[in-house]
């Protein structure tokens, strides 16, 4: 490591408070990273007839499922963003601030990154309409853009709750799901009863951060419990009750077990948060490391925002690509622009994967400002840790959470 980074990183290190838990921001930037290479690998915006439509590699390339299973990661935001939230709760009320208060708070933090990616795609969409691009492509690269947006009003609605929900016990959401696929699945229930399941599904890890932040640590034993019973249940679920295999949604499937959520979903997100959980001892030890915990530190920093523009980034490559191509006299460019439905798209589409990289870093370059603007509006000044004389410009230090799984602070 550079002399610099180097620098950098220690005074990071030493800027950070001794009792924080480096391991949660940890699990936190796995999951971040785990959203965004799912999103980048298993969504195609397939150019056809002057129009672009998304297709998944995993409707056409069904062994690919298990790669579902490794990106699909949102159970750890909320089992992250459950702890923070009860641990910051508790200590508003510690120090006599009002429930409206806290919550208003956190979903100031929440929200304000979202006004300029709103802004910029009003207006992208006013000119794409105004330069005659086809409806469907609008359409398509709208909702690619809006679509994550559902998890921020989930964990909003949660957030919000916190003070009614943090001390439910994870097995009430999880018996509202379990009854209400019974209805839904095993009588031929209305589907508009599975939307039940948004709340209660994602409430199970969330209620399970609570009850960590609660009562303390769980003992390995009941995290090896939640990791080989909840996988145990996804398998049975998948192999004998007609459940989806993958644990994401994929155009033109009968059923999705994200849209809502299913109990194949949610028994996955216990496996995932009893894997996390046991986790923690192994990450808080290589976080020692001031190097590892830089680079964990300043994600964090920047989570909302990353996970905000991570579409943004994959569609401007993948439209700047077609039309380079296009001037070029070239097709549309494998990986990027074609169905993915051989092996050959795989490969191309890893090779494609340092643009969306990179664009991703023009976006957080030009929009990060609005997200570090709401952990310090109407805080006293924190202390920052600045980049030696040439280097990177100044870095704030890591300081607690305040309460959302997107925040660079923990409880």
């Amino acid at each position: 490591m550079p002399d610099t980074l180097r620098r950098l990183a220690h005074r990071i290190d030493a800027a950070t408070p001794p009792d924080r838990d480096r391991a949660l921001d940890a699990l936190r930037a796995l999951a971040i990273l785990g959203v965004i290479l799912g999103h980048w690998l298993v969504t195609a915006l397939v150019a056809d007839s002057g129009t672009l439509h998304v297709e998944s590699p995993l409707g056409h390339l069904p062994e690919l499922t298990p790669v579902s299973w490794v990106f699909q990661t949102l159970a750890v935001f909320f089992l992250v963003g459950g702890y923070v939230a009860a641990r910051g709760h508790a200590a508003a009320r510690a120090r006599g601030e009002r429930d409206s208060r806290w919550i208003a708070a956190r979903l100031r933090r929440l929200f304000r990154p979202v006004v300029p990616l709103l802004a910029v795609w009003l207006v992208a969409t006013a000119g794409m309409l105004a330069a005659g691009v086809p409806w469907q492509t609008v359409h398509t690269l709208g909702k690619l853009v809006l679509s994550p947006l559902w998890f921020l009003l989930v964990l909003a609605a949660l957030t919000a709750a916190t003070p009614l929900v943090a001390r439910i016990h994870p097995l009430w959401p999880l018996a509202v799901v379990v009854h209400v696929d019974l209805i839904r699945f095993g009588f031929d229930g209305s589907d508009t009863l599975g939307w039940l399941n948004l709340p209660a599904g994602w409430l199970v890890p969330y209620c399970l951060g609570a009850l960590v932040a609660r009562r303390g640590p769980l003992a390995p034993a009941a995290s090896w419990t939640l990791l080989l019973g909840g996988a145990t249940a996804t398998g049975l679920l998948v192999a004998f009750a007609g459940y989806p295999g993958s644990m994401v949604g994929v155009p033109g499937a009968p059923v999705s077990n994200l849209n809502p959520p299913t109990l194949a979903a949610v028994t996955f997100g216990l496996a995932q948060c009893g894997g996390a959980l046991l986790l923690l001892g192994p990450l808080r030890r290589v976080l020692r490391r001031p190097a590892a915990w830089a680079a964990v530190a300043l994600l964090n920093l920047c989570a909302l925002t990353v996970f905000l523009w991570h579409q943004t980034a994959m569609i401007a490559v993948t439209t700047g690509g077609l039309f380079v191509a296009g001037l070029l006299g070239h097709g549309p460019l494998t990986g990027l622009h074609t169905v993915p439905d051989d092996p050959t798209w795989i490969l191309a589409r890893l090779g494609w994967l340092p643009l969306f990289a990179g664009a991703l870093l023009l976006c957080l370059a030009a929009f990060h400002t609005y997200e570090r603007a709401t952990r310090t509006r109407g805080r006293k000044p924190a202390p920052r840790v600045s980049a030696p004389s040439g280097s990177a410009p100044t870095v704030p230090a890591p300081r607690r959470h305040s309460g959302t799984p997107t925040a660079a602070r923990n409880g």
